[in-house]
């Protein structure tokens, strides 16, 4: 009989190189990740044709798991941002908008996801003349249930009671619909995560950012998600979790570099974060 001890050997050895590469997310019984983006689009602003490649070629390379999309434009001359984006990414979409399905003209916000879709809902936000909605999806992945809102508040400066106002409807619509094993909230909130008026959102959610990077408030322009090109710094789009349910991996902010011709992606910054299931 062929002694077979030095391809054991061999093995051992092979196999015990391997296994530090091995990630955590990778090894058996690991708690799996998702990854979730949120960006404003700045509707068809600017030179929106080449904008769309852009943010096309920048979350094909990425793939995430979910995309929150705000303002969100469609009209005669324009088919809908998101549906678009949709279509050139492969991903399934949710598009919600207070104005009619059958109008020509409608401005919301979207939801993708490149999982299967279980269950999906939307709701007005008050005051009913702001025009403000939130949009949940359910989605398969990992053999679980995830829950995913997307949301644009109030967008004014004094506006703060009624972004305190939209809350408390965002909150409630989380409440009567959240049936996952866990649930994301991201979207523009218009406000810092330390505003007053987000106080809600704090005792029961965990900003991604401010978790991976605990000193943002100090530099509040080398962390803004408003464009500094563009706009004054501040980082009003937010990335939430349930910190009893999940984790933040990592966290880092997209299309933050002009275009080759001096444009911009848009006047937002997107946020993408890896989080991870407490198991």
């Amino acid at each position: 009989m062929p002694d077979v001890r030095p391809a054991i050997a061999l093995l051992v050895l092979v196999m015990l190189a391997w296994q530090p590469a091995c990630s955590a997310a990778t090894r058996p019984g690991a708690a799996p990740t998702i990854t979730a983006v949120t960006l404003n689009l700045w509707h068809d602003k600017a030179d929106w044709p080449t904008r769309r490649a852009a943010i096309v070629e920048g979350l094909r390379r990425l793939r995430p798991d979910v995309i929150a999309l705000q303002e969100v434009l469609q009209h005669e001359a324009l088919p809908n941002q998101a549906r678009a984006l949709a279509r050139d990414l492969g991903y399934r979409v949710v598009f919600a908008s207070v104005d009619s399905a059958s109008a020509t003209r409608r401005y919301g916000n979207a939801i993708l996801t490149r999982h299967p879709i279980l269950a999906e809902d939307w709701r007005k936000l008050r005051p009913w003349d702001d025009w403000r909605i939130a949009v949940h999806v359910r989605i398969a992945i990992h053999r679980r249930a995830l829950d995913v809102y997307a949301t644009h508040l109030h967008h004014t400066t004094a506006g703060g009671a009624i972004r305190a106002r939209q809350i408390g409807d965002l909150t409630a619509f989380v409440d009567a619909t959240a049936r996952g094993d866990a649930a994301v909230l991201l979207g523009d909130f218009n406000a810092a995560f330390d505003a007053p008026e987000l106080a809600a959102l704090r005792a029961r959610w965990q900003d991604a950012y401010d978790r991976m990077h605990p000193d943002a408030a100090q530099d509040v322009a080398a962390h803004s998600t408003l464009n500094p090109a563009l706009l004054p710094p501040l980082r009003v789009d937010h990335v939430l979790f349930d910190p009893a349910r999940m984790d933040a991996v990592s966290t880092r902010r997209l299309f933050d570099t002009p275009l080759a011709d001096g444009q911009w992606a848009s006047d937002h910054f997107g946020i993408l974060a890896t989080l991870r299931w407490r198991d």
